[in-house]
């Protein structure tokens, strides 16, 4: 287990995000239905991160990331991440350039231009996204800020976990976590050790965390592309979340995209809120996967019109 990458992040970082945090960010409530809870025979309580700045629990990490840059930054994003280091930059007159995958979806691809960051595409089956980061941040003097491996985006991403321990209910004590690279498990794991276990998320194909959490070491997925999930399709575990998660996680969980779509259309239905597939995941695990009380994060709610009706017709 690789110590340095343990102390990259501590609670105290967690605490201090929160407070660079306040009156930036919204704290987003802890909810649950009655009709679904009945519907499934336990307690689901579910973290509405989809109502936060941007649409996203990414604006946390963004922000406090921004905050502490050198000067004008440069990010990787296949859109959320992108979204909320885009509002962050404009609100702290810092300039933006966020590399993206072409096949991202149009409605984030045009939020982030929206924001007034400067937008480059790559294809993600093709191009390194990180050489193309790396090339960026040496020629323009960027600071590169990782969507997930960055101590700055995990404390940021770690307040969210702050909220869920002031929110969660006596006798709930995992709290599902919707994964791509890691930065939102690792840092709720670390805000909520001694108080509930996370478990990572991921869809079917890009299951690199569920891999690596029973390899005991990094494992990466065979394909970059193949899920309705592109929010969370991050090619391996990051080098700084991985270690905190194999220290504080417990075992990780995979859904089906069908399963996604499901989740997305019961929690418009019973919790009235607009889930994208990789916001979804987590509940799709608390609904599909898991016997016991419970509770998720809705990570994202940056849906195009198309998939959010293909969603409401799923069976």
């Amino acid at each position: 287990m690789d110590d340095a990458a343990l102390e990259a992040v501590t609670r105290a970082d967690i605490e201090a995000a929160a407070a660079r945090l306040a009156g930036h960010a919204v704290r987003t409530p802890l909810i649950w239905a009655p009709s679904l809870d009945a519907a499934f025979g336990r307690r689901i309580r579910v973290k509405a991160e989809c109502l936060q700045l941007t649409g996203s629990f990414k604006f946390r990490g963004a922000f406090n990331a921004v905050a502490q840059a050198t000067g004008d930054v440069v990010a990787l994003s296949s859109g959320n991440h992108a979204q909320g280091v885009a509002l962050a930059a404009q609100m702290l007159g810092r300039h933006a350039v966020i590399v993206m995958p072409a096949d991202a979806p149009r409605v984030k691809i045009e939020n982030t231009r929206g924001y007034g960051a400067e937008v480059m595409l790559y294809d993600r089956a093709t191009e390194d996204r990180d050489a193309i980061g790396a090339r960026l941040a040496t020629e323009r003097g960027l600071d590169l800020i990782s969507p997930f491996d960055d101590p700055r985006v995990i404390a940021g991403q770690g307040t969210c976990g702050l909220e869920v321990a002031e929110d969660l209910p006596e006798g709930i004590a995992e709290l599902l976590v919707c994964c791509g690279g890691g930065g939102l498990s690792a840092g709720c794991a670390l805000a909520l050790e001694g108080r509930a276990t996370v478990r990572t998320v991921e869809p079917a194909g890009f299951d690199d965390y569920v891999r690596s959490l029973a390899a005991g070491r990094r494992v990466e997925n065979a394909a970059r592309t193949g899920s309705i999930c592109d929010a969370i399709l991050s090619p391996r575990p990051g080098a700084l979340t991985f270690p905190i998660l194999q220290r504080l996680a417990g075992p990780g969980m995979v859904v089906t995209d069908a399963e996604a779509l499901r989740a997305m259309r019961l929690a418009f239905e019973h919790l009235r809120i607009v889930l994208e597939p990789g916001g979804a995941v987590a509940l799709a695990a608390a609904l599909f996967h898991h016997e016991g009380d419970v509770a998720v994060t809705a990570s994202g709610g940056n849906v195009d019109a198309a998939m959010f009706a293909r969603a409401l017709k799923a069976d």
